[in-house]
């Protein structure tokens, strides 16, 4: 046996059948092949043996409990948008969604919160925050992923430098482990030092510890106005060097990122989506929120006037939605745009100390190019987080490009490492970034994952394979 799991059958299946619906239910060929993987199929297509759709907590309860005593692996998928492989079916088994659990309770204003199954997406608990006044601030690029999967993953985004990434808004989980009890970790209160702080360690633990079935989320009065302003600068360390100038103002930005104008130009020829400021190399995009125009005006000022005297360009200041749409819609289509531009796309997201941004900018691109291939770096430099995508020519055959980019991986790695930085600063570990792990955080560290997971999990059923690996490269595992 290749790995130490059962092998389901048919009466497994049809105890799936029993305890949900037999419409919700797939099995084998019946299962559509975008459930084999993420939106990175380069690490990994993997065919579930059954795929299921879950309604309630009840029936998930049901399907773990079975699961954890017929020794069936089991992965939670909600949208399917992750960037790390994470939601796939290593080994098999079960792969259970929580799409049709997408209902969002009305918002609690006394508390100021809103509670939502893992299913709703993060575009709807939004709107529904904005139709009563308030905010929910975490904003990934990815607008259609469910709120199940921006927990499990922490997920971050453009606005973490002045917001806080998933973690700093989630009041309350309740959850189901791996054996099928129901429990819930937290409670909406402001302050708890109750005991260990759990909740915290299962956001962001891109579901190998329980299966998320409802989530209370902080809300924050909406800001009442906003303002972006673009920074050109004739060279990219300009740029960089811009960072801390804006973070030692006394205003607080909401958020920070770089272009630099040759991944400008690919967004502008494949998609036609035409950025407003055509100077400089590389440019800074500084966005602030306020409760009120004379506080934005101060903090439009002060950065304005930073910028031009630490050498900017020019200072365009996109002051009306139409302005500021057409900077950030720039923004939101690179991965689009590279897409559109290559034959196929690597990505690392590694974080680096923001003072180092440029160097590790300018070093990625050699060591990509000296693997043959292009890099566009880009990235939220407010708090560090650069996304270097690797973008894959006509010429290059798929093994070339295989060794090629593991090759620029590794280096990228161990440069950011060197940095003093992290291997992933928003899209998680998954099982494509696994083998770099332990280099990265060392044995003790690793071995603290794994009885993390034992503690959870003692059969290892829940997404076995990713973040940490009992028995790599499909070695049964002496348990």
């Amino acid at each position: 046996m290749p790995y130490p799991y059962k092998k389901m059958t048919q009466a497994d299946f049809d105890y799936i059948r029993q305890v949900t619906a037999k419409d919700r239910v797939w099995v084998g060929d019946e299962i559509a092949s975008e459930y084999y993987k993420d939106e990175m199929p380069e690490y990994g297509i993997f065919p579930p043996e059954l795929y299921v759709e879950a309604e309630n907590k009840e029936e998930i309860s049901a399907i773990l409990s079975y699961a954890y005593k017929e020794n069936i692996p089991v992965v939670c998928r909600g949208a399917g948008t992750g960037l790390a492989g994470g939601a796939t079916c290593k080994y098999g088994g079960i792969m259970l969604s929580v799409m049709r659990m997408n209902r969002i309770f009305p918002v609690d204003h006394k508390n100021q919160t809103i509670t939502a199954q893992p299913g709703a997406l993060l575009v709807d608990i939004q709107a529904a925050a904005a139709a009563e006044g308030l905010f929910y601030p975490p904003d990934p690029g990815e607008k259609t992923a469910s709120i199940g999967g921006n927990v499990i993953t922490n997920a971050g985004g453009m606005k973490a430098v002045r917001y806080g990434l998933t973690r700093d808004f989630v009041r309350c989980i309740e959850a189901v482990l791996p054996d099928g009890s129901i429990m819930n970790f937290s409670s909406n209160v402001v302050k708890n030092t109750t005991g260990y702080d759990v909740k915290d360690l299962i956001i962001g633990s891109e579901g190998t510890l329980c299966i998320l079935t409802e989530v209370t989320l902080k809300l924050l009065p909406a800001p009442n106005c906003s303002c972006t302003l673009v920074m050109p600068f004739h060279s990219l360390e300009e740029c960089a060097d811009m960072v801390p100038k804006v973070l030692d103002l006394p205003f607080v930005p909401t958020a920070i990122e770089f272009l630099e104008r040759e991944l400008i130009e690919i967004v502008e020829r494949n998609l036609h989506k035409m950025f407003p400021v055509k100077e400089g190399e590389a440019v800074l995009i500084v966005m602030y929120d306020a409760s009120g125009k004379e506080e934005l005006d101060r903090a439009v000022e002060a950065a304005a006037e930073a910028a031009l005297d630490a050498g900017a360009i020019d200072c365009a200041i996109a002051d009306t939605p139409e302005r500021a749409g057409s900077v950030w819609a720039v923004r939101g289509a690179i991965l689009e745009a590279m897409k559109a531009d290559s034959v196929a796309q690597e990505e690392c997201d590694v974080v680096v100390p923001r003072a180092r941004i440029a160097e590790y900018v300018k070093a990625a691109k050699r060591i990509a190019l000296s693997h043959g291939i292009r890099v566009e770096p880009c990235g939220h430099c407010g708090d560090g987080n650069i996304h270097t995508e690797m973008l894959r020519g006509e010429g290059m055959s798929d093994e070339e490009w295989k060794k090629a980019t593991h090759e620029s991986l590794t280096e990228l790695y161990a440069l950011s490492k060197e940095l003093g930085g992290q291997l992933s600063g928003e899209h998680g570990i998954g099982n494509g970034r696994i083998e770099f792990l332990e280099e990265f955080v060392g044995p003790r560290m690793i071995a603290l994952y794994k009885a993390i997971k034992l503690a959870f999990d003692d059969r290892l059923i829940l997404n076995p394979g990713k973040v940490v690996e009992f028995w790599p490269d499909g070695e049964t595992a002496a348990r």
